[in-house]
């Protein structure tokens, strides 16, 4: 088998087949024959892998962070972390430390986020949270939490499809949810389906209906009237074949999802559960900063407002919930918007912890961060997340936040450097 097929098996359907794969890949890059440039220091902590909705595995989503570059990687999927074995294994085989966390929605009841935009595109007072740095240990737990919410949203899929199936009723397509959308997902694995798996199957019934990527553009803009840019229609005409799918998908699921989109509810723990669950199995709560979408020829979400207008009674509502960190992707913000966010984590002491949400194979798994002066701080972040987990691995009363390490460490960025040192004495086999 050569590299391309070993390659192609890192998103094969059978888990030890992808890591049987990344095992000969491995034997090839210790050969000398597969090289990379190494950035020092940088990381994501964001990366979606094909548990919640994303072109790659766990086994390829760690490949491609370490093709990229990356120093550390972190896998964050949604309402689960079915992925997460997987992910930790194929980090060990490829020499890449990680970490693991999940995303997830939160209700925000009784709280002053309650009848807001938040940081969700599609509805008010429910709010996008992260788990970070979830130790190995736990991660059964934490499955057994999210598995009847993934039920619930499950059931709130078939009904978001069965809406969908009735506004494409005129142009007669329908959507199986059984055999069209489960498939694209790894819910029988443990994985969460997504409103994007619903748009993707809407994608292949298209391309399967219509005869080009013309007429593709014709019917979402004639029938669907859904506006699309010079960008994204020569993107769509281009037809390349690793980005032809997801191309004509970021146009639909940034224009069509609020055509069928019913509010989650029943699916998401309140905020105060979401924080107490965090801080019962000794992970770190962060809230995910969205801001104000203004720029969105790059990507799916349409122009909005969301945080920004309150983001410092935002930062004092999520401190007064207990909130530990801020996480926030650089890419996807304007200069001032980052420096606001930075300068509002440094007066709470919330952890900085960035990554970029990986959706489509036209993301870069590494972001400005090499480059850019304003971003030296989240150098080796990812450590302070690793030598988090191992210490709370061994006693959970060694959490950062808790109150004998804060008492031992007052300033945040003291405990920081002190977890860093736990994960790159592991790292260095010392």
């Amino acid at each position: 088998m050569n590299f391309d097929n070993y390659i192609f098996s890192l998103n094969s359907k059978n888990k030890r087949e992808r890591l049987d794969a990344l095992r000969k890949i491995k034997e090839l890059i210790d050969s000398g024959v597969i090289k990379r440039e190494k950035c020092e220091g940088i990381a994501n902590n964001h990366i979606h892998t094909t548990y919640s909705f994303s072109p790659y595995s766990p086994t390829a989503a760690v490949f491609m962070a370490w093709q990229a570059g990356l120093e550390t990687c972190g896998i964050i999927d949604h309402d689960g972390v079915g992925g997460c074995k997987e992910f930790i294994e194929a980090s060990e085989i490829i020499g890449i430390p990680a970490t693991c966390g999940l995303e997830c929605r939160v209700r925000t009841d009784g709280t002053k986020l309650y009848g807001r935009m938040i940081n969700n595109t599609e509805q008010k007072s429910v709010a996008y949270v992260v788990m970070h740095a979830i130790p190995p240990r736990v991660l059964n737990e934490i499955d057994e939490i999210f598995k009847p919410l993934r039920e619930k949203r499950n059931e709130r899929n078939i009904k978001m499809c069965q809406r969908l199936n009735d506004y494409l009723d005129a142009f007669d397509i329908h959507i199986d949810y059984e055999q069209d959308v489960l498939p694209l997902s790894e819910k029988n694995d443990g994985g969460t389906v997504t409103e994007r798996h619903i748009c993707l199957a809407l994608v292949h019934k298209l391309k399967k209906k219509l005869h080009s990527s013309t007429e593709i553009i014709a019917f979402l803009i004639e029938k669907l009237n859904i506006p699309i840019s010079k960008l994204e229609e020569k993107r769509i005409l281009d037809e390349n074949p690793e980005y032809h799918d997801y191309d004509i998908l970021s146009v639909i699921r940034k224009n069509l999802v609020e055509s069928f989109y019913i509010d989650a509810y029943e699916e998401c723990l309140h905020i105060k559960d979401f924080v107490s669950i965090t801080k019962k199995y000794g992970c770190i709560s962060a809230y995910a900063y969205l801001g104000d979408v203004i720029d969105t020829s790059e990507g799916d979400k349409k122009a909005q407002r969301f945080e920004d207008s309150y983001i410092e009674e935002l930062m004092q509502e999520l401190k007064k919930l207990g909130f530990d960190a801020i996480t926030y992707m650089p890419s996807r913000n304007t200069r001032y918007q980052l420096s606001k966010v930075m300068e509002l984590c440094q007066k709470h002491e919330f952890l900085e912890i960035n990554g970029e949400d990986i959706n489509s194979p036209r993301q870069k798994f590494s972001s400005c961060l090499e480059s850019d002066e304003m971003f030296d701080h989240l150098k080796y972040m990812t450590y302070a997340l690793i030598g988090h987990e191992m210490a709370v691995t061994d006693n959970i009363e060694n959490s950062m936040f808790s109150d004998s390490i804060k008492s031992k460490f007052p300033k945040i960025k003291d405990r920081i450097d002190y977890y860093k040192e736990i994960a790159r004495r592991k790292n260095n086999g010392t």
